[in-house]
């Protein structure tokens, strides 16, 4: 079943204060907005993902958004959550998938695990929601704040996001919420149970919070603080052989011979393949894609950077960095080294700020020096949480 994400980003988070809306403050490195993308962007089940965001953030988004794969162009959003859903839902009207998830954008630090699971559970009932036993005493109070009941604690569940729906059902949920005046529906399970759907609950996460008050960026802060930091190497060296160009950071560069290899031959992207996995611990490209296997004869390399970076993400990571270097003779490597930086952060889902390529020769010594064939160097630096120990 075909699933997309909608992330709500067109809120002003005045309680935060600062002179950004609060999805766009730094947590660490990244915005709490470019975080809540990259998970959903990086999870292999979902398709594709819609930006809903403010009309005055057009340009902060673009710079939040960039090298990110599977975003949508962003919709403005409206003056309420409730309005900004609606718009999002309203942007797949021309080819609607069965399941959607909604995810707030103050919310950066969901696991693909939970993503996975309200997928599935989505896909099972209709519409499901992530949520946590509620361990403190709730309290009513009236109008003067005295207390006016004191509710079973037990049958309390704080809940989270990211939601997910039948596509078809929160759309016409939402138009008919609409359509009738609905307002004051916080959040989408909301606008599922007043239109008469039951919505199944999820195992939440303690540390998916959410961004409120300027006190939990601070909390945010000493969480982030704990990423393990991992760096992993690779290499890799490909022969010349027949042909008009060579594959090399995912680039096809003219030249008068081509590179001998089971696939593409593209040296640059299975070192910097090898040396995210590596980062892992999860084998080496060799493991993961054997040659012996035909069906990988011929693949473009792009798949295998692809799969590694994905491996990243759903240990819930992020790749911090790639360096590249490509050793040889000829062909030149100046003129295409920002295309292939901008190909290599497209494929690995990163900004391209974040990618470095370089090359060098063994000044005429060694294979490389015969021009004999192209080797490369790769390291690759990744976080992960502490918590993949």
């Amino acid at each position: 079943m075909e699933c997309v994400a909608i992330v709500v980003a067109a809120g002003r988070g005045s309680r935060v204060g600062g002179p950004l809306p609060k999805q766009y403050r730094l947590l660490g490195d990244e915005s709490a907005l470019r975080r809540s993308l990259h998970l959903l962007a990086a999870h292999p089940e979902i398709a594709s993902v819609q930006a809903v965001i403010h009309e005055d953030d057009r340009i902060l988004y673009a710079a939040q958004a960039a090298g990110l794969p599977k975003l949508r162009p962003p919709v403005i959003g409206a003056a309420d959550r409730q309005g900004s859903v609606k718009a999002g839902l309203d942007a797949f009207a021309d080819a609607p998938p069965q399941i959607v998830l909604v995810h707030d954008a103050a919310r950066p630090f969901a696991s693909p695990a939970l993503v996975s699971r309200v997928i599935a559970a989505a896909a099972q009932h209709g519409a499901a929601i992530p949520a946590l036993p509620v361990s403190d005493t709730i309290k009513l109070v009236d109008a003067e704040g005295r207390v006016a009941a004191t509710p079973d604690r037990s049958a309390l569940r704080a809940v989270q996001t990211p939601q997910g729906f039948g596509f078809a059902a929160l759309r016409a949920a939402h138009a008919d919420a609409a359509a009738s005046g609905a307002a004051g529906l916080t959040d989408d399970a909301a606008v599922m149970e007043w239109a008469g759907h039951a919505v199944a609950t999820v195992a939440g996460e303690v540390g998916n919070m959410k961004l409120t008050y300027p006190e939990d960026f601070a909390r945010a802060a000493r969480a982030g603080a704990r990423d393990d930091v991992r760096t992993g190497s690779g290499f890799d060296v490909h022969a010349f052989g027949p042909g008009d160009h060579v594959m090399l950071g995912g680039i096809a560069i003219p030249f008068e011979r081509g590179l001998d290899g089971h696939s593409d031959a593209d040296v640059g992207l299975h070192a910097l393949t090898d040396a995210v996995l590596g980062a892992l611990c999860d084998g080496d490209i060799g493991a993961h894609f054997p040659p012996s296997d035909p069906q990988w004869k011929g693949a473009t390399s792009d798949r295998f950077l692809a799969f590694a970076a994905a491996r990243v993400a759903a240990r819930g990571g992020k790749i911090a960095h790639l360096d590249l270097t490509l050793i040889c003779e000829a062909p030149k490597i100046g003129p295409h080294r920002d295309a292939i930086r901008a190909r290599i952060a497209a494929i690995a889902g990163v900004p391209e700020s974040r990618i470095s390529v370089k090359a060098t020769t063994t000044e005429k010594l060694g294979f490389t020096g015969r021009r004999e064939g192209i080797a490369a160097m790769a390291t690759a630096t990744i976080r992960l949480p502490e918590e993949a120990e």
